[in-house]
Order: C-alpha cells, then sequence, then structure tokens
C-alpha cells in the first residue's frame, strides 16, 4: 500500500492536470457517476494521508490505492482502469485497482491537514497530545493510527521504531516524554527522508528493519 510519502510524489507529478477540463470520464467503477465528470475543471490535485484528491467545482474523488493500486499518466496498461480522466488537451490520468469514492467538495473541512504526515502545518504536539490521550495504545499501532500520523504505513512504522530503539509493544503510557518527543519527531523525519529516497530510486536499499527476518543490530531473528 502506498504510503504518505508516495502520494507527495504522485500529486507532485499530476501538478500539470490542475485548471484542466475533463471531456470523458471512463472506467469500471461504480461509487460515482462518470458521466457527471465530463465538462468539469480540475481545481486541485491534493494529498492527506494515503488519499489522493481531486477537487472540482461540482464534486471531489478521494483515491485510495489499498494493496494494489497504481496510476498511469498519459499512458495505460492493458487492464481496464478503475478511472479514466481524459481531458481537452488530449492528457489523462488514468487509476488501477483502487478505491474510488466521492468525498465533501470542501475538502477543508472534512480533512485535518495538521495529522498528514508531510503536510507543511503538520502538528507535533497535535499528534503528543492524542497520543498522551490513548495510553494503552501499543506504538506500533500508534504510527499506523492514520487520524494521529495519516501517511504512515507499515515501512515508516517499522524502521521509525528501529531507529528509535522503541520495542513496537511499548505503551504509550509506559514512554518517557523525550521518548515519546522521538517517536513523533521521527515519524516526520523519517517520511521525508522515504520520499527523497524514493525520488532518487534507493528507498529498498536504506530499510533499516522493514522485511528483515534478523535484527541488523544484534543478529537475532525476529
Amino acid at each position: 500500500m502506498p504510503e504518505g510519502p508516495s502520494l507527495v510524489i504522485l500529486r507532485e507529478q499530476s501538478a500539470d492536470f490542475a485548471g484542466k477540463q475533463i471531456v470523458r470520464a471512463e472506467g469500471n467503477t461504480n461509487a460515482i457517476d462518470l458521466d457527471s465528470l465530463a465538462g468539469q475543471r480540475v481545481l486541485a490535485l491534493r494529498s492527506w494521508g494515503k488519499h489522493f484528491l481531486i477537487a472540482m467545482p461540482k464534486s471531489a474523488l478521494r483515491i485510495h490505492f489499498m494493496l494494489f493500486g497504481s496510476y498511469r499518466i498519459n499512458e495505460r496498461k492493458e487492464s481496464a482502469p478503475r478511472l479514466s480522466l481524459q481531458f481537452t488537451d488530449g492528457s489523462e490520468l488514468n487509476f488501477y485497482a483502487c478505491s474510488v469514492k466521492p468525498v465533501d467538495q470542501d475538502l477543508d473541512a472534512d480533512y485535518d491537514w495538521d495529522a498528514d504526515i508531510m503536510s507543511p502545518t503538520w502538528d507535533a504536539a497535535k499528534a503528543r497530545k492524542k497520543l498522551r490521550a490513548q495510553p494503552d495504545m501499543l506504538v506500533c499501532d500508534a504510527l499506523l493510527d492514520q487520524d494521529i500520523f495519516a501517511g504512515v504505513g507499515n515501512i515508516i512504522k517499522n524502521d521509525v521504531l528501529f531507529r528509535i530503539r522503541l520495542h513496537p509493544l511499548s505503551t504509550i503510557g509506559g514512554l518517557p516524554a523525550p521518548k515519546l518527543r522521538q517517536l513523533v519527531e521521527q515519524a516526520r523525519e523519517y517520511s521525508f527522508d522515504f520520499l527523497a529516497w524514493k525520488k532518487t530510486f534507493v528507498l529498498k536499499k536504506n530499510w533499516l528493519a522493514h522485511t528483515k527476518s534478523t535484527c541488523p543490530r544484534c543478529k537475532i531473528a525476529f
């Protein structure tokens, strides 16, 4: 499942579609009225956590890539798209094996941007407050809670915990204040490292613990 940094890359790659008019919408999704999209102009392309958002004057769409979703820009796969948006200039944006749903047009009312680990408005203090309100939560679950760390997935979770030497079954309430602060800080810092590594095609080379069966430090099986 793509994590927050991968959605940032999609947002950047698709930025040129903002302002373009949809001439045709096709796909095998049953969640939206495809005909209603024709003639609408894309106002903005945004990402929140693992959601890719397409804002238009009359509607807004949420793309969630689930486990096996993918996309193509100005090209197609052999398989049928879940959603294909074709524009008046001949360009197209295609999504495959994903969830497509309509969402509230007022994205700012529907989404807490401060919870998005990649957002410029990310609020670490708010994240710490949410964590302290759930002292019995395991840190492995906390990192995957999208209301607290929107965009964090298993790669970020595993490597952040390894990076800060924190057992995944530790509870939030059992963490000293400096360790809680480190957990929050590293969730964001690692996410931006992830983004830089993915852009230069070296992400897997930099995994510390993810997919490893033996601890790189102590050589004991996980």
